[in-house]
C-alpha cells in the first residue's frame, strides 16, 4: 500500500495593517498529512526551468479532498524548507482511482 507523509505547509494570515496601511501577514505552520514525496523527472527538471527560472526538486502529490493553498508557499520535510512554484495541476477526484488528485513542484527556499 502506498502511503505519504505529514509535511508543514506554511499558511500565511492577514491580521490587520501597519501604520503606512500595509497588510500585517503572520506566518503558521500547519500539519498536511498523507503527501507523496517523490524526486522531479529530468524533463520536469528542464521544462520548469525554462518556464520558472526554477530548478524543481521534489514533486508533491497531495491528497483529495485538501483545500489548503499550494501555490507559492513554503513547506518543510525531510528536515528543510522548500518552496513550492507554479500552479497545481489537478485530476478529477473521481477519476482517479488513488488518494491522491493534486500535484505541485518544490524547490530549495533560500
Amino acid at each position: 500500500m502506498i502511503n505519504g507523509i505529514t509535511i508543514q505547509l506554511c499558511e500565511i494570515t492577514e491580521g490587520g495593517t501597519d501604520e503606512f496601511n500595509r497588510p500585517i501577514e503572520s506566518e503558521q505552520w500547519i500539519d498536511v498529512a498523507d503527501v507523496l514525496v517523490a524526486p522531479a523527472s529530468s524533463d520536469e527538471i528542464v521544462n520548469n526551468n525554462e518556464l520558472y527560472g526554477r530548478k524543481a526538486v521534489y514533486t508533491l502529490g497531495i491528497p483529495k479532498g485538501d483545500a489548503h493553498n499550494w501555490e507559492n508557499t513554503k513547506v518543510r520535510f525531510f528536515g528543510e524548507t522548500w518552496l513550492t512554484f507554479g500552479l497545481p495541476t489537478e485530476g478529477i477526484e473521481a477519476m482517479i482511482p488513488l488518494r491522491w488528485n493534486k500535484k505541485v513542484m518544490v524547490c530549495r527556499y533560500e
